[in-house]
């Protein structure tokens, strides 16, 4: 402490680049110790990276607390927000130009993932947080420096880091839920299902840009109908009952602003798990679903869409598809078939992002345009043999067409935000009144060997400068180019979207792009990296990082294929 005051002292007043003596060293306080690990070039940059590292015994958490990986991420999300919460009492006070005076960790929002501004080791927790290391103009302000390290940063750690200062009861829930979430999804493909949704769940969202739940006296909560309802089996919460939807074909159906599509977002966020309160915390869906949709203007990399398109004008192949502007209905085919690629169980579609012709051709349009003047098998025609063949189910949304009563295993009818099992309605329906549209006679045809990325077609270069970093939660920026992840729906913010630019930069360093590896095959040496490293293996820095959250490796997978210089063979 006492050489931090003496080198704070010698640079005050002095330009911005003083402050880089700090970089690298470490200092020790009463109970925790503080470590430079990256400083600001100048106030107006983006801000330094420090770690407080507090010995495992002193913070005090029992092991049990962080006793296997998940409670170890539950434990590490705890402490995140708790931090947070903490900057947010501590913070606020302007220190001059710039971010002078910032302190901010990454903070979690409604989802519990794997991060790095939060790391508890064998021996230690390290906090890891952005500081903007106080300037008058560019010269340094010392004294207010001073403020920040010996009071500002030591109240935030004492009051957020340590067992005796928060709520045990809180942090037990907190990791028993997300535990159990965990718990609840592995018994999904035991039991059948791909997807289950408790009783008395909240589902609705404030808005399409909050994720945060609806008060409860302005929703309806969930309430599954007896014919679906199952019980599984929590660690710690114990029996809990919900609707099961099981493998297969599953049609949501309901009048608009029934609820379909809040039922979709939450079977689709719920690949995640939630914390505490958040309203879909026993909400769980098989980690491989993927939400397809049409994405018109991607690009497509030979990708072998036969299966549902084939017979182009002029001979187009579509065994080994390339375009540089799909349409609606090439693009969705594209998106179905790199989801089986990487491993996708489940596919949630909604007719109002599909391709309306990708998904459905009636009787009568069947009878005006001849089979063999129609390039396109929908979707209707694929989804039975996708489950039966390759073990794919499908949970669809659908409003405007009847004729997937013919296919579905299960109809689920929202009615006031409330489910009924309609299946046996449906089938009546469908037996008295016949589609009259002639089923493909095709079978599904064999998918062609996985696409193998070609790794000079990965360059993230600007001139001599390497350049990979997010935009948003939905650009990141390879190089001259920049791959668009709008319509992965799934990115649950941007941390990850950081982490899968710095993942496809180390897979490019580190030879894992090798002209060998399938796309499948490049993410799953990925994902044994950080199982073996730690997502910081993704950091670009010679410094751990302290804004990624972990992508899903279907997320990953997605980067690949919409990067628009990608070349396979």
């Amino acid at each position: 402490m006492e050489k931090l005051k003496r080198i704070l002292s010698q640079i005050d007043g002095r330009g911005y680049k003083a402050y880089k003596e700090l970089q690298g060293k470490t200092f020790r306080f009463p109970r925790y110790s503080l470590c430079f690990q990256y400083i600001q070039g100048d106030p107006f940059a983006p801000p330094s990276q420090v770690a407080l590292s507090i010995p495992l015994k002193s913070a005090g958490f029992r092991e049990e607390l962080f006793s296997n990986k998940i409670r170890r991420i539950a434990l590490e999300d705890f402490l995140a927000r708790s931090v947070d919460k903490a900057i947010e009492k501590a913070n606020g006070k302007r220190r001059g130009s710039g971010k002078s005076g910032l302190i901010a960790i990454d903070v979690p929002k409604q989802e519990v993932i794997e991060r790095t501004c939060m790391r508890i080791f064998q021996d230690r927790i390290e906090a890891r947080l952005f500081i903007g290391l106080p300037a008058r103009g560019r010269r340094i302000a010392g004294d207010e420096a001073m403020e920040m390290f010996f009071e500002d940063l030591p109240e935030i750690a004492e009051s957020s880091l340590f067992i005796e200062v928060l709520s045990k009861s809180d942090i037990r829930r907190h990791v028993c839920v997300v535990e159990d979430q965990d718990a609840l999804r592995s018994q999904l493909e035991e039991r059948g299902l791909v997807a289950f949704i408790a009783n008395g769940s909240l589902l609705p969202r404030r808005s399409g840009v909050d994720q945060r739940p609806l008060k409860k006296d302005e929703a309806v909560l969930f309430e599954s109908p007896p014919s679906m309802e199952v019980e599984l089996n929590a660690p710690n919460a114990g029996k809990i009952r919900g609707m099961g939807i099981p493998g297969g074909i599953t049609l949501i159906v309901g009048g608009g602003f029934h609820g379909k599509s809040t039922l979709l977002s939450a079977i689709e966020r719920s690949v995640y798990d939630h914390i505490p309160d958040d309203g879909r915390e026993y909400v769980v869906t098989l980690r491989s679903a993927v939400k397809i949709r049409a994405e018109d203007g991607r690009r497509v990399e030979c990708v072998d869409i036969s299966p549902f398109i084939s017979n182009l004008p002029f001979g187009k192949d579509t065994l080994r598809f390339r375009t540089d502007n799909a349409s609606g209905s090439t693009s969705q085919a594209a998106n179905i078939i790199e989801a089986i690629e990487a491993g996708a169980k489940l596919m949630l579609l909604d007719e109002d992002t599909s391709a309306t012709n990708f998904m459905i051709r009636d009787a009568r349009m069947q009878r005006l345009v001849a089979a063999n003047r129609e390039p396109i098998t929908p979707f209707i025609d694929r989804a039975r043999q996708l489950f039966e063949i390759l073990g794919v189910s499908t949970v669809l949304v659908m409003g405007g067409s009847g004729d997937y009563f013919d296919i579905a295993d299960r109809v689920v009818l929202m009615d006031h935000y409330r489910p009924q099992d309609v299946t046996s309605k449906a089938r009546e329906i469908a037996g008295e009144l016949p589609s009259q549209r002639v089923p493909a006679e095709s079978e599904l045809p064999k998918l062609s060997n996985a696409r193998i990325p070609l790794p000079e077609s990965f360059n993230p270069m600007i001139g001599k400068k390497v350049t990979v970093r997010s935009r948003g939660k939905d650009h990141i920026q390879f190089g001259r180019t920049t791959i668009d992840l709008t319509y992965v729906e799934q990115i649950a913010e941007e941390s990850q979207t950081r982490a899968i630019g710095g993942l496809l930069l180390y897979a490019v360093r580190n030879g894992i792009i090798d002209g060998k590896r399938s796309v499948h095959e490049i993410v799953k040496a990925l994902e044994e990296r950080i199982d073996a490293e730690g997502l910081e293996v993704a950091s670009p820095f010679a410094r751990p990082s302290a804004d990624y959250a972990r992508p899903r490796p279907e997320e990953i997978c997605a980067a690949i294929n919409r990067l628009r210089t990608l070349v396979v063979r």
